[in-house]
């Protein structure tokens, strides 16, 4: 673990919001004490003036505070004053934020005309080409002098007109001087925008709101935090708009933004938030939503007892992925990817058919079981007896009095709680490959933590019933780093009566906040009246995906389409996705535009990018491939290159 940690929040333990300025934006007031505004952005065409109007009309009455609309040349900004004219004079009030990135003149006439711009370092001035560059001080220092002379013109409309600006980094689209002296990392997104925001301050121009986007949630959420650090090592506190970018749709797009945007939010981080999906900007509105509210009353949550500032330093390397070091027992642990437990304690019969929602298929004429890449490693009995043979990759886990009486059972295991297992261990009622040992912060400390060490068949279960459950766990986790034991720990979280869009939040949330910060071996959970058992075991797999800690499925970048797409994103995704949700591993980038293309879908294997009207260019990684391809023969030619490269394989039914 690194030594290098620094306060990012004002507690690991408390929730606490963190305090930023307030900046106004037309009548609302973001940062400070207001309350954490949701946003979204038009996939109109900007010049389309009605459809502009109406499409923002349908996101302000979804519950849209602020309503983002791409101006990529002066002629789209300059049709900005009739759609604020027009939305105006349908009674709205809400702010409008006009979107740049190429274009600094653009953004001169859109400041003049509405209540907010957002400008991408990467692209504003700087060109992105993926050249490596090599810069004297001198020569870099020039750079940024002509960032300064593009830059300024814009601050000077801003303070004119009183408007505001949202200084946005995103992962993908760093300049090439960036990722030349900083490198493809989360200290160079922050360096960009730091950049920007020494111009912005030297003026005296404070109306400012920061962003730290990627399609990555684990250098999303680094990159915030770094951010934050910075802001107080050096005495600011600018408002924060949160996103994952390319998120995605459906239940990938949503889990997705609840391990980004959650993590933070746990931590009392984030003024505006924006879920980008791959749907219609209306649809995004309810989940910014109810990510957000899940905070309205956090602060009364159980305390939790803080740990020394020195033992954090040692222990937790916030603004880097290292995963905890673990022995590997039996699967878990060490190298394994982390496992999925399945909680069958509360069914009544536990059948061979009903693990089927848990990827499992019997078929009794073969006489084998079909395994789904959403199969889950382990299934809870608790006091269930299983009566039939199991798949040969599914363990069974038993309550320990149940486990002592099928002992000779083929993969089963006892679950103990707390300081029951060395009881049951001077007894010899212990399993000599694998035991489940169940603690919360109630017996989990240091003392008993250290009688650990040496126990080498043992996997720990983390469980918490508080409320800010994510910073008791990461208690947890510190007292175990401090102990010095290298004992898996499965991440186990409890719910009740949540409805399934809930479920599909608080899950990735809770249990992705520690993903990322690679604490945690396996993930299960305990909810009763929240959602089916497949609903909730594909929501752990998409939870896996989502932190990148296991990859079960093919993987979307796939940007949430604005005024500038050239095809219908969400018709394309869908064809994509039917003739490509098999490859499993392989990360495809669907962009609408050449602004969403090379470098916002950084992360992708393949790209499908829009570069004119009916016409895609495809990438491998992030070189051009196939220039304007006919998009109705775009899907087969991506086809193609994927095989071409080895990447392809047929659909085929794994056998146990």
């Amino acid at each position: 673990m690194s030594s290098t940690y620094k306060p990012f929040c004002n507690s690991l333990f408390k929730y606490s919001r963190y305090i930023t300025s307030e900046v106004k934006i037309g009548e609302i007031g973001l940062g400070g004490q207001n309350p954490i505004r949701v946003q979204s952005m038009t996939t109109t065409d900007t010049m389309d003036t009605r459809a502009t109007v109406e499409q923002s009309i349908r996101m302000i009455e979804a519950g849209c505070e602020l309503v983002r609309i791409t101006a990529p040349s002066i002629k789209e900004a300059q049709n900005l004053e009739n759609i604020k004219k027009e939305i105006r004079k349908a009674g709205f009030n809400t702010p409008l934020v006009a979107d740049i990135h190429f274009t600094p003149n653009a953004a001169e006439v859109a400041a003049r005309l509405v209540e907010k711009v957002r400008i991408n370092p990467g692209n504003f001035v700087d060109k992105k080409k993926f050249d490596v560059l090599e810069y004297s001080e001198s020569e870099y220092q020039a750079e940024i002098e002509k960032i300064s002379n593009k830059f300024i013109p814009l601050i000077k409309v801003c303070k004119e007109y009183g408007t505001a600006m949202r200084i946005g980094t995103n992962h993908g689209s760093l300049s090439d001087r960036i990722l030349s002296r900083y490198g493809d990392t989360p200290f160079g997104m922050v360096e960009s925008a730091m950049e920007f925001l020494r111009i912005a301050r030297s003026e005296n121009y404070h109306q400012i709101v920061l962003s730290m986007k990627a399609s990555n949630t684990q250098v999303m959420v680094q990159a915030y935090r770094l951010l934050v650090s910075r802001m107080i090592e050096e005495g600011m506190n600018y408002p924060l708009h949160l996103g994952v970018t390319e998120a995605g749709d459906g239940e990938d797009g949503r889990i997705k933004s609840a391990v980004g945007i959650g993590t933070l939010l746990e931590d009392g981080l984030g003024d505006t938030v924006r879920v980008s999906l791959t749907e219609d900007p209306e649809f995004e509105i309810p989940v910014a939503k109810a990510l957000v509210e899940r905070y309205s009353n956090r602060l009364n949550h159980k305390p939790i007892s803080p740990i020394d500032h020195s033992i954090i330093a040692s222990n937790y390397s916030p603004f880097e992925y290292n995963k905890r070091a673990t022995i590997e027992v039996i699967n878990l642990g060490n190298s394994n990817v982390p496992r999925v437990i399945a909680d069958y304690s509360e069914s009544i019969d536990i059948k061979a058919s009903s693990l089927f929602a848990i990827g499992y298929n019997y078929n009794e004429t073969s006489d084998k079981w079909n395994l789904s890449d959403f199969a889950a490693d382990y299934i809870y009995a608790g006091n269930q007896k299983i009566n039939f043979e199991t798949p040969g990759t599914l363990g069974i886990i038993y309550n320990n009095e149940l486990w002592l009486e099928n002992s000779r059972q083929e993969r089963a295991y006892p679950l103990f709680c707390g300081h029951q297992y060395f009881a049951e261990k001077e007894k010899g009622n212990t399993s000599t490959l694998l035991n489940f040992v169940a603690v919360d912060s109630s017996v989990f400390n240091l003392e008993f933590a250290e009688k650990f060490r040496n126990e080498d068949t043992v996997c720990l279960i983390f469980d918490t019933i508080n409320e800010h459950g994510v910073a008791e766990l990461r208690k947890l986790f510190l007292i175990a780093n401090q102990a010095k034991i290298n004992t898996p720990v499965i991440l186990k979280r409890n719910y009740k009566d949540l409805t399934t869009d809930q479920l599909q939040l608080y899950a990735p949330t809770d249990l992705g906040s520690h993903l990322i910060d690679g604490m945690g071996d396996g993930v299960w959970l305990k909810s009763t009246n929240c959602g089916s058992r497949d609903f909730i075991n594909k929501t752990l797999f998409g939870t896996l995906q989502a932190s990148r800690t296991r990859i079960s499925k093919t993987e979307y970048i796939s940007c949430p389409s604005c005024g500038r797409t050239l095809f219908d994103l969400q018709e394309t995704t869908q064809r994509i996705r039917k003739v490509t949700d098999h490859l499993k591993g392989v990360k495809i980038g669907i962009m609408g535009c050449i602004v969403n293309g090379p470098g916002e879908m950084a992360d992708a294997d393949y790209g499908y990018v829009g570069t004119g009207v009916g016409k895609i260019t495809l990438y491998k990684g992030k070189e051009v491939v196939k220039r304007n391809i006919d998009s109705e023969f775009a899907v087969e030619a991506l086809i193609d290159l994927i095989k071409e490269n080895g990447d392809w394989v047929e659909r085929a039914i794994a056998v146990a």
